[in-house]
């Protein structure tokens, strides 16, 4: 399979007969015409899944529910509270809440909690388990939040880290946040993560144009024996 990162949280998954684009925000490129997803994501033969974990403007855009215009075969599969602030209408999509699943015979998804709006997908498709986080972190900010805020924060994310990792014990691949706006324990999220379920590649989101920083994490990543994944510049792809 072939993993790109697209931009910001969006990432594209391919394999033999499917394409699974998740969190579209932006193209790769600021003319989307030369990037990566209209320029050949949506030009790919069999069937298309457009997943979209929340309804915050940096994870879901409204061009995506045009794509069905431009290719055969789409299913999309959104978090409920897209339905519920009206991105979309109930006929535009498969709306999964937390707990809820989407099975056909190409894949499977279960959705989990989120510690902002929506949900996480968990992903099973050729033999392969798949995170993407959605906006799941420790969302914390320590230099300007309370004692009690950052408390509150914390277990927040492990609560819903516990649900998780008590179901999931393997991943082949996690998409995780490392916002750098965080401040300086902008890493603890991921590092809670991968320390909670083993973790073959990670790799980061949610981090703008701050590669240097987001590649910060690939020592600590290593240690743990996961792969971590230092994109350069949006439409790079490895595969996995």
């Amino acid at each position: 399979m072939k993993l790109t990162y697209i931009y910001h949280s969006g990432y594209a998954i391919e394999g033999d007969g499917f394409t699974i684009i998740i969190d579209y925000f932006k193209d790769s490129d600021e003319n989307k015409n030369d990037g990566i997803v209209h320029k050949e994501l949506l030009k790919n033969k069999g069937k298309l899944y457009v997943l979209c974990t929340h309804s915050h403007h940096d994870h879901f855009n409204k061009e995506i529910l045009k794509w069905k215009w431009e290719h055969p075969n789409v299913i999309y599969i959104f978090s409920k509270d897209i339905l519920k602030h009206r991105k979309a209408k109930e006929r535009d999509a498969i709306y999964l809440d937390k707990s809820d699943t989407y099975t056909d015979e190409t894949l499977s998804i279960k959705a989990y909690g989120s510690t902002d709006l929506g949900v996480s997908f968990l992903i099973k498709i050729a033999n392969k388990t798949i995170f993407h986080a959605g906006d799941l972190n420790n969302w914390h900010w320590n230099e300007e939040s309370t004692k009690e805020e950052i408390e509150e924060a914390e277990n927040f994310y492990q609560d819903e880290l516990t649900l998780l990792s008590n179901e999931v014990k393997h991943l082949d691949l996690a998409m995780f946040p490392i916002d750098p706006r965080l401040g300086k324990d902008y890493m603890k999220g991921a590092e809670q993560f991968i320390s909670a379920i083993q973790t073959d590649i990670l790799s980061p989101m949610h981090f703008g144009e701050e590669y240097g920083k987001a590649v910060a994490f690939k020592d600590y990543a290593e240690n743990k024996g996961c792969r971590f994944i230092s994109w350069k510049e949006r439409g790079e792809s490895i595969s996995f």
